[in-house]
Parts: structure tokens; C-alpha cells; sequence
């Protein structure tokens, strides 16, 4: 018994030292908004709240257009994960349950995609966003991003094990098609597999720079990340004010971070409950 409770000690010993060493970094984020740049080039550094982060913030505001960067990425990131959900489940879900011709081939196709480096696809994607006349507009960041390897790999891995083919086969002798059981057995089923993809998908056009570095031309389109970039002065640069922007643009991230985290531990508890 002793035993037992020394052992939970340590356990939650750990993790909470675990938490704390991968919380720091965000708290010093916090800590430095409310600093001034000077605060942040003292030793020993400052581990307290300034009173600095209205005034950091509102020189954010006059740098940059901050609203309307930040409503440009939140339409772009909500269309990319709408239709990578919806197209990579389609094809996640029909490589998992379904034969079809070549399906083993277009498979290792798709997987050998996954090992090419995404900055190799970069000139030929402009060349063919120019040739579409795309350049310059939301398209040539929400069409190329709609579908993506890793998330049909990732919707197949877990169809092919939760979903099982007694319900498909019931689905199909009550005349059921492909797309009535896709939406009426398939979606209940791949909610926390959704919830997984959905999140890694939205943070990461949420957090994308290069692309739209690349491809947008009007200031007035520019996402976070570029208008974020547009605060590093020329001789000098206002870190205190970067962070403070910075911390503004992850914001929306933590608030859904914890949103699709709370409702992917709830439906994994649920499908264990009924399992």
C-alpha cells in the first residue's frame, strides 16, 4: 500500500514537473508582452508581469492592420479544414472499407507523397497558381490545401480499426449508398479522428508563412504570420511588440486547442464506455 502511494507520488511528481517545464515558454511569452524591450535584454531576466501590454498592443494595432490579417487567416484556415475534412474523409473512408481497382497502388502513391519535402512543390504550385491567374487571391491558399496525403492516411488508419463492416454491410442491405453511409455511419464513428485532424490542419495554415509570402500581393489579403512579419523594423526591431502580436495571433489556437481537446477525450471515453 505504502508502496503504491509512493509510486502515484512520483508519478504525479513528474507530470507535474513535466507541465510546468512545457508551460514556461508560453508564460515567459506572456511575461514579455507586458515588458518593454529594454526588460527583455536584462540579467536576470524579469519573471514578472509588466505593465506594458495595453501599450505593446496598441502599437500593434498602429503598425498593422491586425484585425483585418487576422480575418483573413481565420477564413482561409476554417475553408482549408472544412474541405480537408470532407475530401480526406471521403477518400480515407473509401481506401479503409471499400475495393476498387489499383487501390493498393494509388495507396503507396499516396504514401510516397507524404516523403517529399513540401518545399520542392513550391515553384511548380506558383507556376500553375500563375497559369490559373490565382496569384494574388485566397484561391492559391485554399484550393492546393483542400486535400492532403497525411490526412487521408490518417482518416484510413482509423476507419480501417473503429468502424466496423458488420454496420456497412447492414447499411447496404437497407439500400443504403456510398454517401448515406458515410454520412450516417461513418461520420459518428470518425468524430475524434475528426477532431485530431481538423486541429493539426487549422494550426497549421493558421501558422503558415512561406506560402502566402509566396503567392499574395495585396496587402490588404496578407495573413497573420506576413503582417506579423512587417513589425521587424529595419535597424532596430521592437521585440516587446512583436511578442505582444504574437501573442494575440495564438490566442484563437489555445482557445481551440482546448475546445477539440476536451471533445476528442469525450468521445474517446464514450467509445470505450460502449465498447
Amino acid at each position: 500500500m505504502k508502496q503504491s502511494k509512493f509510486t502515484s507520488f512520483i508519478l504525479y511528481l513528474g507530470l507535474t514537473i513535466g507541465l510546468m517545464i512545457s508551460m514556461f515558454p508560453f508564460y515567459w511569452l506572456v511575461v514579455m508582452s507586458t515588458r518593454t524591450t529594454s526588460d527583455i535584454y536584462q540579467f536576470p531576466p524579469k519573471l514578472w508581469f509588466g505593465g506594458e501590454l495595453w501599450n505593446n498592443i496598441s502599437r500593434v494595432m498602429t503598425q498593422i492592420d491586425f484585425l483585418g490579417a487576422f480575418l483573413n487567416t481565420l477564413f482561409v484556415a476554417t475553408a482549408v479544414t472544412v474541405l480537408v475534412l470532407f475530401f480526406d474523409s471521403l477518400a480515407g473512408f473509401a481506401f479503409a472499407k471499400y475495393e476498387f481497382p489499383g487501390k493498393k497502388i494509388l495507396f503507396v502513391v499516396l504514401l510516397t507523397t507524404m516523403m517529399v519535402p513540401s518545399q520542392l512543390s513550391l515553384v511548380p504550385s506558383f507556376v500553375i497558381m500563375a497559369e490559373l491567374g490565382w496569384v494574388g487571391s485566397f484561391k492559391a491558399l485554399i484550393i492546393p490545401g483542400m486535400v492532403n496525403a497525411f490526412g487521408i492516411f490518417w482518416i484510413r488508419q482509423y476507419a480501417e480499426g473503429s468502424i466496423p463492416s458488420e454496420l456497412l454491410d447492414a447499411g447496404r442491405m437497407d439500400g443504403a449508398g456510398f454517401f448515406r453511409i458515410y454520412f450516417s455511419v461513418a461520420l459518428p464513428i470518425l468524430r475524434p479522428a475528426f477532431a485530431f485532424l481538423g486541429a493539426f490542419t487549422f494550426i497549421g495554415v493558421w501558422n503558415d508563412y512561406l506560402w502566402p509570402l509566396i503567392v499574395l500581393t495585396d496587402e490588404k489579403k496578407y495573413t497573420l504570420q506576413i503582417a506579423l512579419s512587417q513589425l521587424n523594423g529595419l535597424y532596430n526591431t521592437d521585440y516587446s511588440m512583436i511578442i505582444a502580436g504574437t501573442l494575440l495571433a495564438i490566442i484563437p489556437l489555445i482557445i481551440m486547442f482546448l475546445f477539440v481537446s476536451k471533445q476528442f477525450i469525450s468521445d474517446i471515453a464514450a467509445g470505450a464506455i460502449k465498447d
